[in-house]
């Protein structure tokens, strides 16, 4: 089962568009470093939405290299097209992804049924671990606990990013799977009381700056130890809040430029961290031993 921190990685790019691989391989090797359990390629916070086909599928191929087995690799392979998922989710099973992550589609506003229908089509078709992810403040679509109830009963589905931050949506959901159903949520500001209610972890924006951080806070809610967790929640708790001061991923690929891992370059439509944004975001990267 997928647990504790698990960083959804930014993807370093270089002044022309083109990822940067000597800051990609930075990155994973600080990860490495810092404790992270796992790591997210080519998601949504990797900018996945402005990666062509084939571009995605060389940035999961090249950074499945780097890793080299020191940690699980889990590959964003989600679309609003259920043929693009299933090729992406296809090259994540060739290059030896150790899951994919599979955002509900964005702007189509399907039923729930045609979730039930999108995901098992993804899940029929290619032969790897997949986890759901439910994101409605992005995607426009609410993955209701009914329909995850329905789709953890496909066999290759093994779990859940339930990013809307709703502590009474994990208790629905906890309700209807089996203990084995990996329960991550996608809401840093809220992780440590989602683990403290019986989720199993996070794919984190905030991993991105203060991982070992974000590691130990999982660990000590996963363990029980209430106070220790929330204290150390408090910790970066304006580091969760600043880092989503504007649409994800311009915070956090500006935090890491900072942190000396690459140049300042996001894919439009994404744009640099406005101005006013930079200098408190700065100072609580310091209040949280990020700089």
């Amino acid at each position: 089962m997928f647990k504790g921190s698990i960083v959804a990685l930014v993807t370093p790019m270089l002044g022309n568009g083109d990822v940067d691989y000597d800051q990609l391989e930075a990155l994973i090797n600080f990860h490495v470093r810092e404790g992270t359990e796992a790591l997210v390629i080519a998601g949504t916070t990797g900018e996945s939405a402005t990666l062509s086909p084939d571009e995605h599928c060389e940035l999961l191929q090249r950074s499945y290299e780097i890793i080299d087995r020191r940690l699980p690799m889990i590959a964003g392979t989600g679309a609003n097209s259920t043929a693009e998922a299933i090729h992406l989710t296809e090259c994540a099973r060739k290059v030896g992804a150790e899951a994919a992550l599979l955002v509900c589609p964005y702007y189509n506003k399907p039923t729930q049924h045609g979730l039930v229908l999108h995901h098992t089509a993804i899940a029929e078709a290619v032969d790897i671990p997949q986890i759901l992810y439910n994101v409605p403040g992005r995607t426009s679509c609410d993955m209701l606990a009914d329909t995850v109830a329905k789709l953890a009963r496909v066999d290759n589905i093994v779990g859940i990013k339930e990013a809307t931050g709703s502590m009474e949506r994990l208790a629905d959901i906890k309700r209807q799977v089996d203990d084995g159903f990996a329960l991550l949520t996608g809401d840093d500001s809220t992780t440590c009381e989602f683990i403290l209610n019986g989720g199993h972890g996070a794919i984190s924006v905030t991993a991105n700056v203060v991982p070992a951080k974000m590691a130990n806070m999982c660990r000590l809610a996963a363990a029980g130890r209430t106070e220790e967790a929330r204290a150390a929640d408090a910790e970066i708790a304006e580091l969760h809040r600043l880092l989503f001061i504007e649409s994800n991923p311009i915070p956090v690929k500006w935090a890491v430029v900072q942190m000396g891992f690459g140049e300042l370059n996001l894919r439009l439509p994404m744009t640099e961290l406005s101005a006013e944004h930079q200098e408190p975001l700065r100072q609580a990267m310091i209040a949280a031993g990020a700089l």
